[in-house]
């Protein structure tokens, strides 16, 4: 009994097992066939390849201006996370701490403590050091040497005339001689000026440092929700224009003078950030000359290029038939008139023959008709003469 107890108490339990560990298997199958085809939607497919290259241009996109931090700059402005931050710099001129007296160093620390308690809002003071860059510099001097040279070769033409010519004093040679030498002396010394000049702008271990005071403006202190993005910046200027004179005139008793930086200053402050190596060769003037900010260039629509091709065609040959028409115009004219010319005299007789007849009453019938008779004849001896000029022409050619 107790064999078979323990046979039958085994079957039934392989009965319950065996289903059991069957949906175990079909459920483990299940979340790895789930598994899988979740990580295939997150996987981007290799053949589409257009779908791809327009993803990883926008996360391109993303991280680039992720990186640079700003969103634009306008109205001496800069701005932040979609219009929600607005900064405002102040560039200031130091002054040489190390050499003021021990007096004047108490002074400039009290000034700058009073000042530490008068800020209201949040600041950042930013030193951006520069390699010394003296091309512009270098430029302006060439151009002033160039005058020079050019003034001292037209005196020096002119000195040797006067001294060739003999027809001036020795006082006025002595003058030009003068101005002569003081502008040598010159030209050389701009010379040397510009060889030191630029000597000093090779050395690229000569720094220069920059200081800036950052001053921010957060959206949310404009406490009304409802503003449009034009309006918040409008807002956002007044504020940090108040603050950042309010800054300037706390900084002023310390001997440091402060000015807000225009846009374009803020432009080659970021520029120089941001392209801190590259900056010492390529300056801002040269990369805004090259177009640095054209991202791309499209043609001139094809249509519109026709369009002005098709007005081009329509205008010449306007001004060609208008001038055919007023040369026609002429020559309808002048054969007008050749034609009067030719017919003067029977028109002459005609209208006179008109005058004799509307005037009888005062020259009587027979003087009237006499008159006539008498243009009759003229008229006839005219047609004579007219022929025989004809025929003559007639043999001559002739002939």
């Amino acid at each position: 009994m107790n064999s078979e107890s323990t046979t039958r108490l085994i079957e039934m339990l392989i009965y319950i097992l065996v289903p059991i560990v069957i949906a175990i298997f079909i459920l483990i199958a299940f979340l790895i066939y789930i598994h899988f085809k979740e990580k295939r939607k997150r996987t981007p497919k290799i053949t589409e390849k257009s779908n791809t290259n327009v993803s990883t241009n926008e996360q391109n996109k993303q991280s680039i201006f992720n990186f640079m931090e700003f969103d634009d700059v306008e109205d001496s402005m800069i701005s932040q996370k979609n219009g929600t931050r607005y900064l405002m710099v102040i560039g200031c001129q130091g002054v040489n701490y190390d050499l003021m007296s021990s007096v004047e160093k108490n002074s400039v620390e009290e000034s700058f403590v009073q000042f530490l308690n008068t800020l209201r809002s949040p600041i950042q003071i930013y030193i951006q050091t520069r390699s010394i860059n003296l091309e512009s510099s270098l430029q302006v001097y060439r151009e002033k040497l160039k005058e020079i040279d050019d003034k001292y070769r037209n005196i020096q033409i002119r000195y040797e005339q006067m001294i060739n010519s003999g027809d001036y004093d020795e006082e006025r040679i002595k003058k030009t001689y003068y101005e002569l030498t003081r502008l040598s002396n010159l030209r050389e010394y701009g010379e040397s000026v510009i060889q030191d000049t630029e000597r000093m702008n090779l050395n690229k271990n000569i720094l220069n440092k920059s200081y800036y005071i950052v001053v921010p403006y957060f959206a949310l202190e404009a406490g009304n929700e409802k503003m449009d993005k034009e309006e918040l910046k409008n807002v956002a200027f007044s504020e940090l224009y108040t603050r950042c004179q309010s800054i300037i005139s706390s900084i002023a008793p310390c001997g440091v003078r402060g000015k807000i930086l225009r846009t374009n200053e803020l432009v080659e402050l970021l520029y120089m950030a941001y392209n801190r190596d590259e900056a010492e060769t390529f300056g801002l003037d040269k990369a805004v000359k090259a177009g640095f900010n054209e991202l791309y260039s499209t043609a001139e629509d094809i249509y519109e290029k026709k369009a002005r091709e098709l007005d081009k065609i329509i205008q010449e040959k306007a001004m060609r038939k208008a001038r055919e028409k007023v040369n026609e115009a002429k020559s309808e004219i002048q054969r007008q008139v050749e034609e009067k010319e030719n017919n003067m005299d029977s028109i002459v007789d005609e209208i006179a023959k008109m005058i004799l007849e509307q005037n009888e009453e005062y020259l009587g019938q027979e003087v009237k008709d006499l008159a006539i008779e008498k243009l009759e004849e003229t008229k006839e001896q005219g047609g004579k003469q007219d022929g025989k000029k004809t025929r003559g022409r007639k043999k001559t050619t002739t002939v």
